[in-house]
């Protein structure tokens, strides 16, 4: 995750400070963002956007790499394209595995019908992932992760529910898989350091009927091992069936929303390791899910929005767990937006949302942003993040 916007798909000085302070953070493997393959394809204002070299980019993205990695951490690069899940506003034209309509709302966000890409486009779409991923590895990342999950492009491939392609690329899920490892094998292909990581972040489930099923992520993972990916990271959910509406009560107690489907895949592959992200928050719990062999690594999002050194302040014993969050769902999303524009722009607080009055405060600044946002359409100037100047919060960025 970042959220900070870049200028044209190059990274600015905030998306910059930002990963610095994650870089100090003691992370193991720094994830970026989704950053974008294509210029005419963004799941949101301001995305990052790695294609060329065109005004100095890689460049800009090395800078975000040197300070990123500077006290030892590794830096992947979440490669994405949104296919039908980009507002209609910036994505007039989209396009998909199939003509499958995204007819909700998300975030203020409406989405055009998309139109089936064509057999020479998806060659195409491989070819832009290869370099992308070249590029990346120019700019000093470590790796890159192909991004399967949450609704983009891919996973709208992989999905029964978006793919009623009759083609190579539709039917069974040896062939809505096709592209994810027509993907894997080009970025092998083009990338020329056999250590350059390469990982998939995937659907376990997507919880809504007819969608991907924790059986087909299983048989993807066993193929993705023999595809030579690394590590997997397992997620869940869509725009239309988001993960966090769908916690069981035992999943709830063990505190990650994914674990379950973990401990089902891990023990069937031998190289590729197994990461969960998505709902652990205390220690304790990360180093059971580890201990009793669910997974290999745990990924942490949100709270590394509102607290940067969690890992560092973990791993020295200061704390045991992320803080409370009492913004309610599923507004939390927009609300670590607002606090990663916080360290972005050097504030010395990061807003607090254990605080209800901190928490009231952003509601209000949210709703006032949404109602300016929704004004100017289709006009779009913002990632829709409310700006706020926290009141109660953490100031050792300050330190």
């Amino acid at each position: 995750m970042s959220g900070i916007k870049s200028a044209r798909g190059v990274p600015s000085p905030e998306y910059l400070r930002l990963y610095q302070r994650w870089g100090e953070g003691d992370i193991g493997i720094i994830v970026s963002g989704n950053t974008m393959v294509r210029y005419d394809a963004v799941e949101a204002y301001g995305n990052p956007i790695i294609v060329d070299d065109h005004d100095g980019r890689v460049a800009k993205f090395k800078e975000v790499t040197s300070v990123a990695k500077a006290q030892g951490s590794l830096v992947v690069a979440q490669l994405s394209h949104p296919g039908r899940q980009g507002t209609k506003y910036l994505n007039p034209n989209p396009i998909s595995a199939s003509d499958v309509h995204l007819t909700i709302k998300w975030a203020g966000n409406e989405f055009a019908k998309p139109r089936p890409m064509t057999v020479p486009e998806i060659k195409e779409m491989v070819r832009t992932w290869g370099e992308s991923a070249y590029l990346c590895w120019k700019a000093g990342f470590d790796g890159v992760q192909v991004h399967c999950a949450h609704g983009y492009l891919l996973a709208q491939f992989l999905s029964p529910t978006t793919n009623r392609r009759t083609d190579e690329y539709g039917g069974d899920l040896n062939n809505r898989s096709r592209i994810v490892f027509e993907i894997i094998d080009e970025i092998h292909r083009r990338v020329p350091d056999p250590g350059f990581i390469v990982c998939v972040k995937l659907n376990s489930v997507e919880f809504q009927d007819k969608g991907t099923t924790p059986e087909d992520a299983r048989d993807l993972c066993l193929k993705l091992e023999e595809a030579r990916v690394d590590f997997v990271d397992l997620s869940g959910g869509t725009f239309e069936g988001r993960a966090f509406e769908h916690k069981k009560q035992s999943t709830i107690a063990r505190e990650a929303y994914f674990i379950e489907f973990a401990e089902m895949i891990r023990p069937l592959l031998k190289k590729t390791k197994v990461y969960v992200t998505g709902g652990l928050r205390t220690a304790a719990g990360m180093v059971k899910a580890i201990e009793e062999g669910a997974c290999d690594g745990i990924g942490i999002g949100r709270p590394l929005a509102a607290e940067p050194y969690l890992v560092k302040e973990i791993l020295e014993g200061k704390v045991t767990g992320a803080i409370e969050n009492y913004v309610p769902l599923p507004l939390n999303t927009q609300s670590s937006g607002t606090q990663l524009h916080q360290i972005g722009h050097g504030d010395e607080l990061i807003s607090d949302w254990s605080v209800e009055a901190e928490v009231k405060r952003w509601i209000e600044a949210h709703e006032k942003e949404t109602e300016r946002k929704l004004s100017i359409l289709p006009k779009v100037d913002s990632s829709g993040y409310a700006p706020l100047k926290a009141e109660a919060g953490f100031a050792y960025l300050a330190a």
